[in-house]
Formats: structure tokens, C-alpha cells, sequence
């Protein structure tokens, strides 16, 4: 346990002070007795080991403790002792020091005798002046104990607050980092479906090859500006983190799915919802992402397929989203795990990442996400909560 103590320097001088002080009038006192010379050494030896302690406490109140028994001079430095001792030592060795305080002032008041006061009366004095000093002692390692515990609990709840708010960081950036994945993964599989329509297709018509290289160039810089905004948004303060809001949602899917037919994808699209406006701002841009990286996909696997998405749902009543689409007989299996090479003009590698990814988001929305492939069809479907 860490101790707060006075500067050395100062405390020196205070030991310096008072227990010269005290001795220089005790010596006086003692003036012109038998013993003064035995006085004079006790004082200058007592006021050493008032020093002492204020590096070994136990050792020099042990030193002027014994000095006590020859002269009354010590006694200055022996109930000091007593103090320090009480203060910064266990309560069983202060109470051992103050016994043997009193030990030694009861030989003091047997060899040299007071004149004004009775050996009782002086025994008693003592007895109370040591039990003042050890309660004092104790009251005063304890309140240091309390206030050290108070220090180090702050310390941990701050350290604590610290780690929080490092957490809750930490998790607003992977969230950003899956925004991005989500909007970049769509966006630039766009753009590699018409460049390799670009590849594959070199007899196409000059007004063709127009409109597919507006479309990369279109694609590739909205991309550029939607990277340039997430990575604009992280390099903000910490405090400002929780200003990208969620921009699409259900009302978007029209132009998503424009996009994708735009893009040579054959999509069916079957709306039987209700009430969209009263939909979580959370669901709904979590059933857009279903519904984009389904596309993402389809798009990467099993390129000029037709696909089916159907939406079902009213307040009251999950939220179905169920998108579907055959696939070639060779990407069947990797398509199951999210991952697996594509075939034909435009499919892009998959990382693995994006239906894990998508399963974390929808159970963080508190639904379920599923999606698997059978007899040569591939089926991704997503619940999610809608409130009444």
C-alpha cells in the first residue's frame, strides 16, 4: 500500500524542530543533576533515532524505547516512535511497541523517581499517553487505507470507462468496415459484370460498349465516393463516429433491383408487405442488405440466372425475405458456404466472408438468417422482427 508522506527535507526539519525542542527542554530541566552529562549524550543519541525513523520506523522507536529506561530525555523520540510505528506498521507490532513504551518509562520511573508525581499516577499517565498515540496511529493508517482504496477504485472504474468506450469504438469501426463490404461488394460486382461483358462480347455494337464503359465509369465512381465517405467518417474524431445513418432501406429496392437488371440480371421482384413505413429504420436497411448481397451472389455464381425475391410481411409479423436462384451444377456446393469461384463473364472471387458477415448483421437485428443449396438451386432467406 503507497503511503502519502511530507517531502523528506520537510519532514527532517520537523523532526529537527520538535524533538530538539523537547529534549533542549528536558535538558534544561534536568540541569545541574548527577546524571546531565548521561542526559546531554540520551538527547543527541534520541534525536538520531527520531530521524531513523522516518526511514525504518520499527527499528528507531525500538532505539529511543530503550534509550527511555536511562533518561526521560528520550521520551520525545520513543513516543514519536510509538506514533510512526502505529501509523505505518500492523496494529499487532504497535501494540508491541507501545507495551514496550510502558515497559520502559516504568523502569524509567523506578530508577529515576519524579518528585512531583506519585510511581501509580506516573505509571497511569504513560499508559494513557500510549494508548492515545496507538489509537491515533490506527485511526490514521486506516483513514490512509480508505482513501488509497478510494483512489485505486476511482482508477479502476476510470480504466474501465476507458475500456468501454474503447469497445464501443472498436465496434462502430467493424461496423463501418461492414458497411463498406456491403455497399462496395454490390457496387464493384456491377462494375465486373459489365467489364467482363466488355471482355467476353468484343463484336458488340459501338453504342453498346458505350453504355457498358458509362456504366463501370459510373460504378467505379460512386464506389470511389462512397469509400472516400466511410474512410472520411474514420478518420473523424471518436465522438462523431455515430453520424453515418442508415441511407437505404426498403423504399430503395426499386433502384436496387433497376441496377441489377441493368447489369444482364433477369430479376423478379414480389412485394406482399404492409405498412412499410412502420418498419424499424434498423430492419429495413438490414432486409435492403439481405436483399443486396443476395444479388452480389447470384451475380457472382451463377451470372444470367434468373432470380427470384419475394417479400412478405405487416406489422405484427416477421418479416420474410426469400430470394432464390438456380445454379450451375459446379458452384452448387461452394455457393453454400458463401464462397467458390463463379463462372462466365463478370463472376468475381468470393472471400467467405459475405453471408457470415450477413448472418451476424440480421442476428443482431434479432432474426435468422438461413441458406443453403439444393437440387440445383440456391436459397437465401432471412426473418426479421416487425413490431405491431
Amino acid at each position: 500500500m503507497s503511503e502519502i508522506r511530507p517531502p523528506y527535507r520537510l519532514a527532517v526539519a520537523g523532526v529537527v524542530l520538535v524533538v530538539g525542542a523537547l529534549n533542549a527542554v528536558t535538558l534544561w530541566g534536568l540541569a545541574g543533576r548527577p546524571t546531565w552529562g548521561l542526559d546531554v549524550a540520551v538527547a543527541a543519541v534520541s534525536l538520531a533515532t527520531a530521524l531513523a525513523q522516518l526511514r525504518w520506523p520499527a527499528s528507531g522507536a525500538l532505539a529511543a524505547t530503550l534509550l527511555a529506561t536511562l533518561s526521560p530525555v528520550a521520551t520525545p523520540a520513543a513516543t514519536m516512535g510509538a506514533l510512526q510505528v502505529a501509523q505505518r506498521r500492523r496494529f499487532p507490532v504497535a501494540a508491541a511497541m507501545a507495551a514496550a513504551g510502558v515497559l520502559a518509562h516504568l523502569v524509567q520511573g523506578l530508577w529515576r523517581p519524579s518528585s512531583g508525581i506519585s510511581l501509580r499516577w506516573w505509571l497511569l499517565l504513560i499508559c494513557a499517553s500510549y494508548g492515545a498515540l496507538l489509537g491515533w496511529g490506527a485511526l490514521a493508517r486506516s483513514r490512509r487505507a480508505l482513501l488509497h482504496s478510494l483512489r485505486e477504485r476511482a482508477r479502476r472504474a476510470e480504466a474501465e470507462q476507458g475500456r468501454r468506450i474503447a469497445e464501443a469504438r472498436m465496434a462502430e469501426r467493424r461496423r463501418l468496415a461492414r458497411e463498406m463490404h456491403d455497399v462496395l461488394a454490390h457496387r464493384l460486382s456491377l462494375v465486373a459484370t459489365h467489364a467482363g461483358a466488355l471482355e467476353y462480347r468484343p463484336d458488340s455494337s459501338p453504342d453498346q460498349v458505350a453504355r457498358a464503359a458509362g456504366v463501370v465509369r459510373a460504378g467505379v465512381h460512386q464506389a470511389l465516393e462512397e469509400l472516400r465517405e466511410v474512410i472520411n467518417l474514420l478518420r473523424e474524431q471518436d465522438d462523431h463516429l455515430d453520424e453515418l445513418e442508415p441511407r437505404q432501406g426498403l423504399t430503395d429496392l426499386p433502384a436496387l433491383i433497376s441496377d441489377a437488371r441493368q447489369a444482364g440480371q433477369p430479376v423478379r421482384l414480389r412485394e406482399e408487405v404492409t405498412d412499410v413505413a412502420t418498419l424499424p429504420a434498423a430492419a429495413s436497411l438490414t432486409a435492403y442488405r439481405v436483399v443486396q448481397e443476395g444479388l452480389t451472389n447470384a451475380r457472382k455464381h451463377a451470372p444470367g440466372q434468373p432470380i427470384e425475391v419475394v417479400l412478405r410481411g405487416a406489422p405484427g409479423t416477421p418479416l420474410v425475405i426469400d430470394i432464390r436462384n438456380p445454379l450451375p451444377s459446379a458452384d452448387a456446393d461452394s455457393l453454400a458456404t458463401g464462397s467458390g469461384p463463379g463462372s462466365g463473364p463478370g463472376s468475381g472471387p468470393g472471400s467467405g466472408l459475405g453471408l457470415v458477415g450477413l448472418t451476424e448483421r440480421v442476428r443482431l437485428a434479432g432474426g435468422q438468417l438461413d441458406h443453403h443449396s439444393t437440387d440445383g438451386e440456391f436459397r437465401l432467406q432471412a426473418r426479421l422482427p416487425w413490431p405491431a
